[in-house]
């Protein structure tokens, strides 16, 4: 299902190029449980994509807006001006940044997470998509993933998706709105 209307600016009409040092890159959005992972693991493997999960990079439990800017830094820039790109993984156990991975060029990128689609982001990208999933479904499916480790830390992750939905409207950027519900 595509988005009704973008708004004014939507690069949508105009993706980005790509080449021997740019590929195609998906932004996949949507809330904690709405299926994002779900929809970008089985994209990436039917596109032999790469599939950069922002859970990798978070940098802990109050990290959505700054794994946005390592990627847009890291990641997006760099391949929008054909040179190599590479993210910091977060080592949630140690709670710390871990090693520094590359991209590979070659093959499309598909990143996926809360925090992946923003005006800025999407100007970067070939395309947007927003997964969509009602929160009491949405809160069932995360809990039943990620149990008891995710509890204690929902409503405060729920806060900071609420602020970039404030700050960046990633459902408005993207080109295809996915229903959730069908994916498991």
């Amino acid at each position: 299902m595509r988005c009704a209307e973008a708004p004014a600016g939507h690069p949508a009409a105009a993706p980005a190029s790509t080449g021997p040092d740019r590929p195609r890159v998906t932004l996949v959005d949507g809330r904690s449980g709405s299926g994002k992972t779900t929809w970008a693991t089985a994209r990436a493997a039917a596109e032999g994509a790469t599939l950069l999960s922002l859970d990798e990079v978070y940098p802990g439990w109050d990290g959505l807006e700054a794994a946005e800017a390592h990627v847009l830094e890291h990641v997006l820039r760099p391949l929008a001006a054909g040179r190599p790109a590479r993210y910091r993984r977060w080592d949630w156990t140690a709670e710390q940044p871990a090693d520094w991975v590359e991209v590979d060029v070659r093959r499309p990128l598909i990143i996926e997470g809360c925090g992946a689609l923003s005006a800025a982001a999407r100007a970067l990208a070939h395309r947007g998509v927003w997964v969509e999933l009602d929160d009491v479904r949405r809160r069932e499916r995360a809990l039943a993933r990620d149990g008891e480790a995710f509890r204690p830390h929902w409503e405060r992750w729920a806060a900071q998706e609420e602020q970039h939905a404030a700050l960046h409207a990633p459902r408005a950027w993207a080109d295809e709105v996915v229903d959730g519900a069908v994916l498991g």
